[in-house]
């Protein structure tokens, strides 16, 4: 029997507000445990909580990035559970009237094109952490809580159940996580939980209408995480409907080191909550105009700026995504050109060269050594004749290593391109002298003589020989021999 996933995500974003969403606390990671609290956050008694305006306003910009329909009128609920890493014992987020709904987010997998409809998006505080003893939550035999994050404003971004595979669920996380670089509202950093990701997953028989039973795994923080999670959840479901066993609906946890999920805990219904008005926080409403606003400010998403850099510098499809898909990236591309580095040449160095000596040192493209000017000025070095494409690789991670301009480089290390014909030529005729089974080659019909031969003159000039005219002089004086 065959099945199908249905699968829906439920996306959680921290906003990159100075302060809290409801106290003046600063909403910075990284501090000091238990330090970044005050009476507000902690839910002491006699306080009163305050709307963080910029929360809003990060809320509505991607709303309307996110195609959603922005409520007029909206409000807080009180979202009532009992955990640990939740001091006043209920949640302030938002429940039967959230601040967008009805969205969309496009998606590509395999050249096929999918829209994923977006059901909601609601604004919320969000919950402290546990810091457990051992690997997992499963694994540990206490934990300890960290406040610190407790009212940090979050965004919970829910989809609709349209998405049928894991590699689909992995490209919708990266879209929307770029969409939200762009929007300059959070600074993405799953593996420091400012992006996070809940997944409801469930399998039928194909062609079946009715939904299967769902299963939630929680707090999954990295692409790969969530790729390999639903695999194996909806793999994990499958077989247990071909053993005749009933999927229960619950709670489970993603074990990265082991590759299994694992059951945490009943899945609570919406009831369960006992959601109801949250009555320190009147409710508001939000004007057309502010909406407009809101819609004429964005700036260009990953799609238009896509499309842009394929229609201005021809860039293919592939290229162009490559370059988009992060918000540093596609902004270091634009300066590299306009400081005169060809489109096509920088793109193949961000993806290349580039991205390798980024990855090795983990830094984003905005924290580069090199900088776009730098890298256009090389590509110039290569455009003129100075240096060949090989050459340039090492001063590229020269460059890297030491900051300084390309020119610097090549001439402190004496890497000019040797184009003089008269050079060349001698040392060329000494290559033919010292290969005679090559030049038999040759004159046989073999090709490959010639890449040899060229590929030892290039030796004999330590790379510096310009291949073009090497090639172009060894042909001359084959035919003479």
């Amino acid at each position: 029997m065959k099945y199908e996933s249905v699968i829906g995500l439920e996306v959680h974003t921290e906003l990159k507000t100075r302060t809290k969403i409801f106290c003046g606390c600063r909403a910075e990671f990284g501090a000091a445990p238990n330090t970044n609290v005050c009476p507000v956050c902690l839910g002491l008694p006699g306080v009163l909580p305050v709307l963080n305006r910029k929360v809003l306003e990060y809320a509505v910009r991607v709303g309307v990035a996110l195609n959603c329909r922005i409520a007029n009128f909206t409000k807080f609920d009180r979202k009532n559970y009992y955990y640990p890493d939740l001091p006043k014992n209920f949640q302030t987020s938002q429940y039967d009237l959230p601040i967008a709904e009805h969205g969309y987010l496009d998606i590509e997998v395999d050249g096929e094109v999918r829209r994923i409809g977006i059901t909601r998006i609601h604004m919320e505080e969000d919950a402290g952490k546990l810091v457990h003893s051992g690997e997992t939550i499963t694994t540990s035999d206490y934990s300890f809580v960290d406040y610190n994050r407790t009212g940090v404003p979050l965004l919970e971004i829910v989809s609709e159940p349209d998405l049928r595979t894991a590699a689909e669920a992995r490209a919708y996380m990266e879209k929307l996580r770029s969409i939200l670089e762009y929007l300059d509202v959070s600074d993405c950093k799953m593996e420091e939980g400012s992006l996070r990701c809940d997944a409801n997953v469930s399998v039928r028989e194909v062609g079946a209408e009715k939904l299967g039973t769902k299963v939630e795994m929680k707090n999954i923080n990295s692409l790969r995480g969530v790729e390999r999670s639903i695999e194996y959840e909806a793999q994990r479901q499958a077989e247990a409907l071909e053993d005749g066993e009933r999927i229960v609906q619950e709670t489970r946890t993603w074990d990265e080191a082991a590759g299994v999920t694992r059951s945490m805990r009943s899945k609570e219904e919406a009831n369960d909550y006992r959601y109801f008005p949250e009555p320190d926080l009147v409710p508001f409403t939000i004007t057309d105009d502010y909406i407009e606003s809101a819609r004429r400010a964005l700036p260009e998403l990953p799609d238009a700026r896509r499309d842009r850099l394929m229609r201005e510098y021809e860039l293919s499809r592939y290229d162009a995504e490559q370059i988009t898909a992060k918000k540093d990236i596609a902004e270091y591309f634009d300066m590299a050109v306009g400081a005169g580095g060809d489109a096509k040449d920088v793109a193949n160095w961000l993806m290349g060269d580039f991205a390798r000596l980024a990855n090795e040192a983990q830094v984003s493209a905005a924290q580069a050594p090199v900088q776009p000017q730098q890298l256009a000025g090389m590509l110039a070095k290569v455009h003129d004749g100075t240096i060949s494409g090989k050459i340039a690789k090492s001063v590229f991670e020269e460059m890297w290593r030491t900051g300084k301009d390309a020119a610097v480089i090549i001439e402190e290390k004496g890497l000019q391109q040797i184009s003089d014909t008269g050079a060349l030529e001698t040392i060329i005729r000494e290559v033919i002298a010292a290969n005679p089974q090559s030049v038999q080659d040759f004159r046989a019909g073999k090709k490959k003589a010639v890449g040899f031969l060229v590929g030892q003159t290039m030796k004999e000039t330590k790379g510096k020989a310009n291949p073009q005219l090497v090639n172009q002089l060894l042909m001359k004086l084959l035919d003479e021999v």
